[in-house]
C-alpha cells in the first residue's frame, strides 16, 4: 500500500504535487490508524476534530433510527474521505462510520486544513478550496441516493441504483458493488427478502445477472 499515492489521487490533494505531500500530511499532523471489520470509528453523537481517508478497506456510513432499524447512507472507498462536515461544524454526529472490512484510514486535523500555517505554506488556499468541492460533491452523492429510494417500488429502485453504479464505472456492463446483499437492502432502504426476491425475478426475466456483489445488466428481450 503506497500512502503517499492513495492520498495524491484523494480529492482532497487534487492539484497539488506528489513531493509536496510528506511535508503536507506531517503538517496537517496525520495519523493512521488500523482497524477490524465491523470497527465502529465514529459512533452517532461523536464529536471529532478529524476527517478521514481511507487507505485500505472500506466504512459504512450508518444511521440507525429509535427502534434500532439501520439505513447505510453511503459507503466510503479507497481514496475516499469521510467525517469531514461533522469535523469543520464541531457538531455531534447524526451518523456512525463502521468498517465493512478490516481497514486502514488516514486522519487529518481538520483545523489544520482550515487554518494557515506558521510556514504560510501555499497549498492550504488549495486544499480548503478542495474541501469545499469536495463537501459539494458529497451533496451530488446524495442527491442521487435520494433519487434512487424515492423510487416506488424495490424493483424500481434497483434499476435506479444499479443503472447508476454501471455509469459511475464507466459504463460497464459488468461490475461489482461495494455492498453485501444486507447492505444494499439497507442502503435502498428495503426488506433483504423482498429485494432477494425481486432480484431473482430480474435474473429469470433475463433483465440482471449476478453472484455475490458483482451484477451484468442484460439487454431487455
Amino acid at each position: 500500500m503506497n500512502i503517499y499515492e492513495i492520498v495524491h489521487h484523494s480529492h482532497l490533494f487534487k492539484q497539488i504535487g506528489a513531493q509536496e505531500l510528506p511535508q503536507l500530511l506531517g503538517c496537517l499532523k496525520s495519523r493512521t490508524s488500523n482497524f477490524p471489520k465491523d470497527y465502529t470509528i465514529i459512533d452517532e453523537g461523536d464529536f471529532t476534530d478529524e476527517m478521514g481517508i481511507v487507505l485500505q478497506g472500506s466504512v459504512n456510513i450508518v444511521r440507525h433510527d429509535f427502534w434500532g432499524n439501520r439505513t447505510v447512507v453511503t459507503n466510503i472507498g479507497v481514496g475516499d474521505t469521510f467525517a469531514e462536515t461533522v469535523a469543520f461544524t464541531q457538531s455531534p454526529s447524526e451518523v456512525a462510520a463502521i468498517t465493512s472490512q478490516p481497514t486502514t484510514i488516514l486522519f487529518l486535523n481538520i483545523n489544520k486544513i482550515v487554518t494557515t500555517c506558521s510556514m504560510n505554506c501555499v497549498y492550504h488556499h488549495m486544499l480548503i478550496e478542495n474541501l469545499v468541492r469536495l463537501l459539494s460533491h458529497k451533496n451530488l452523492e446524495l442527491m442521487k441516493k435520494i433519487n434512487h429510494i424515492t423510487k416506488r417500488n424495490t424493483r424500481e429502485k434497483l434499476l435506479s441504483y444499479l443503472s447508476a453504479e454501471s455509469k459511475r464505472q464507466g459504463n460497464k456492463k459488468t461490475f461489482t458493488i461495494p455492498f453485501d446483499r444486507q447492505h444494499l437492502a439497507d442502503y435502498l432502504c428495503v426488506e433483504r427478502s423482498a429485494m432477494s426476491s425481486e432480484l431473482s425475478k430480474m435474473r429469470s426475466e433475463g433483465l440482471v445477472d449476478y453472484h455475490k456483489s458483482t451484477f451484468t445488466l442484460l439487454e431487455e428481450n
